[in-house]
């Protein structure tokens, strides 16, 4: 039986009552479980941790997440799927697109294109996976308040599709501050798989934490909380094979003299947790470079693309 067909109460230590505290909590399939800490369990349940511990470990058991050869793992790893961005030359730049199962960072300076990349990628991730697409819904946490349907309307009418039903598909969340923001992603273990949900985009995703939490004397808190807010998201990808892309803000370094005066927020917290990291900057008119800055497996490159009406597509070829 495939592993998102399991109920709750297939995993060894989970009776009917528990399974009912489980699913009140948000935690309503077996990945979820397995994939969140014994502790973050007997918060949100009232179980005690050793409880916890044990339905966890259980949990992972029954979806054989254990130790694993790295054969195996290769194997395991053809479920990956790539969400085209609209440009080939982005899509050549990215491994074939935005990855799933990971959390791939936008980072550059206001009017970048970075929000333009991500309403694209609302819209391609419901065309099937021979097109490039997930097959699948998006889910938009709008921390900035960036999300705007009527764009979401012009770049589908302008690649053929059918506006209404794209927008249809597209769930928004508005994130009013930093706490509300780490709760919707953590409703969105109940929501994704009820919503066929294929791509999450956090935008941004410091926003919040950077105007809330001023000052040295508080950016200890500030680097626990969004520490526990970015693994969450890593988990929610991790989970449900889902793609997950945020935008961050950057920070002028002005003690640099030579080379790019300005740098992501964040801090280690954020360059540790993301997987791959993409840096946008301007270019001419309409055009945009990215550039892989880290990642476990894509050389440090750049591609050039362009902001249209159709959201992010290639660059015009020059006669």
């Amino acid at each position: 039986m495939s592993a998102k067909l399991k109920r709750l109460e297939d995993v060894p230590g989970i009776g009917a009552a528990t399974a009912a505290k489980l699913r009140e909590a948000g935690y309503i399939t077996v990945e979820s479980i397995a994939v969140t800490p014994a502790r973050l369990l007997a918060e949100a349940t009232g179980l005690t941790e050793t409880k916890a511990a044990e339905i966890a470990q259980a949990a992972r058991e029954l979806l054989e997440i254990d130790f694993i050869r790295s054969d195996e793992l290769l194997a395991k790893r053809k479920a990956v799927a790539r969400l085209t961005t609209g440009s080939k030359n982005l899509d050549t730049l990215l491994g074939g697109g935005i990855e799933t199962q990971a959390m791939t960072e936008l980072i550059g300076e206001y009017g970048v294109g970075k929000t333009q990349l991500c309403l694209t990628l609302c819209v391609m991730c419901q065309l099937p996976p021979e097109e490039g697409g997930l097959g699948g819904n998006a889910l938009f946490i709008d921390a900035e308040g960036t999300f705007r349907p009527e764009r979401i309307y012009q770049i589908a009418s302008s690649r053929g599709y059918d506006p209404a039903g794209v927008l249809k598909n597209i769930i928004s969340a508005r994130a009013y501050n930093s706490d509300h923001q780490t709760l919707i992603v953590e409703k969105a273990f109940e929501v994704v798989p009820k919503e066929n949900i294929k791509l999450v985009v956090l935008d941004s995703v410091i926003s919040h934490f950077r105007s809330e939490y001023v000052g040295r004397e508080s950016l200890a808190l500030r680097q626990q909380k969004l520490n526990y807010h970015l693994h969450s998201l890593l988990r929610l990808a991790e989970a449900y094979n889902i793609a997950a892309v945020v935008t961050n803000q950057v920070i002028a370094a002005p003690q640099v003299f030579f080379g790019p005066t300005d740098k992501p927020a964040g801090g280690h917290v954020l360059a540790h947790t993301a997987t791959t990291r993409v840096f946008l900057r301007k270019s001419k008119g309409n055009l945009r470079i990215a550039h892989v800055i880290d990642s476990p497996y894509l050389p440090e490159s750049e591609a050039v693309f362009a902001i249209t009406e159709k959201g992010v597509e290639d660059a015009p070829m020059k006669e």
